[in-house]
């Protein structure tokens, strides 16, 4: 019986030292690399629509709406289409500040007033733990790939729609 017990005991023994040693393998395995799966959210079914001084540009957007949502963005994120962007939405207008520590592509962050206004568009460098924040404060935020809002006209001062933009 007590033969019995002492193999149970070292089982448990070595199966929870086995579990413990597993994802310090892994990270071995992969270099060291923290590899982590990118959030990926439903696309709006309402497109957001930007105004230029030369016309409109439609965009197809994830919205993050909520705390954990807003946390994690697009860390981790690889690639995503030309016309694509995530929008995050602040329950009300305050100062906001964004990084880009664990986001691997670069990104132009489109600072979005309560009434739709851009306000500011800042660059982030991928990998970048510096604060990116801008001189007003913003209730939304938009995140394009990097080189969108140039490419497409978009500057301060234009308006932003989408049925979540001004809703309370």
């Amino acid at each position: 019986m007590k033969t019995g017990r002492w193999n149970l005991v070292a089982a448990a023994v070595i199966l929870s030292v086995s579990a413990m040693a597993a994802p310090q393998m892994c990270l071995a395995q992969n270099n060291g690399a923290d590899i982590r799966q990118p959030m990926l959210l439903p696309v709006d079914s309402a497109p957001l629509v930007i105004v230029t001084k030369s016309g409109s540009r439609m965009f197809s957007v994830e919205v993050a709406d909520d705390a954990a949502k807003r946390s994690a963005g697009l860390m981790h994120r690889q690639s995503m289409p030309d016309d694509r962007g995530m929008l995050f939405i602040f329950e009300a207008v305050r100062p906001v500040s964004f990084w880009m520590k664990n986001t691997p592509m670069p990104l132009d962050l489109v600072f979005i007033a309560e009434d739709g206004r851009i306000v500011s568009i800042l660059g982030g460098e991928p990998f970048s733990p510096a604060i990116i924040s801008p001189r007003e404060p913003a209730r939304y935020v938009l995140e394009l790939k990097a080189g969108t809002a140039e490419r497409e006209g978009i500057t301060e001062g234009d308006l932003v729609r989408h049925p979540k933009i001004g809703a309370r």
